[in-house]
């Protein structure tokens, strides 16, 4: 994958990871059993990615216009602190986030893919798309990873800011030598 100097110039800036979950942590699919009860799978190595930025600073969110109680326990899982859940305007609750964590919108990557996280998209400093999101989305994303929703494409963004953000090496050492 390349990627445009300019494009990662603003991935350099960015102090924030925001997501929407289904769709981009997940396939888009939902899955009820019999007797109605939810369930989502999620990627593991996308998680890992997730623990990797955190640990070297960045912070991450969820932000998801639906409300389920598996995004709560992955979340959890993966020390994840800002999960908003019931989202109908996502840029206003991105907004008021990057208030409390005083950080502008142009420090934000924000992955989504379709029409409910098109205007935070459009707003942040680095707006993301899945392959598998609507054609549409392409258009207005500054980025289309490779991978596909629910399928590491979450963890080809956490690779992707800490090479940018000049972390891999470090991250690739403490693995290859062992962790301190």
């Amino acid at each position: 994958m390349t990627l445009s100097a300019a494009l990662l110039d603003r991935l350099r800036r960015v102090r924030l990871l925001t997501l929407d979950v289904d769709g981009v942590l997940t396939d888009g699919r939902l899955y009820f059993q019999a007797d109605g009860i939810e369930i989502k799978a999620f990627h593991t190595q996308d998680g890992h990615g997730l623990k990797l930025l955190k640990r070297v600073g960045v912070h991450v969110a969820l932000i998801t216009g639906r409300d389920s109680p598996m995004v709560s326990h992955r979340a959890a899982a993966l020390g994840i602190d800002h999960v908003h859940q019931g989202c109908e305007d996502k840029l206003a609750t991105l907004r008021g986030l990057c208030q409390r964590l005083d950080i502008e919108l142009d420090q934000v990557a924000y992955c989504g893919d379709d029409l409910p996280d098109l205007a935070a998209i459009k707003r942040c400093g680095v707006g993301i798309t899945v392959p598998n999101a609507p054609d549409y989305m392409h258009t207005h994303a500054d980025w289309t990873t490779e991978r596909l929703g629910g399928h590491g494409a979450v963890r080809e963004i956490c690779d992707t800011l800490l090479e940018a953000q000049g972390h891999w090496g470090a991250v690739l050492d403490t693995y290859l030598h062992g962790r301190s």
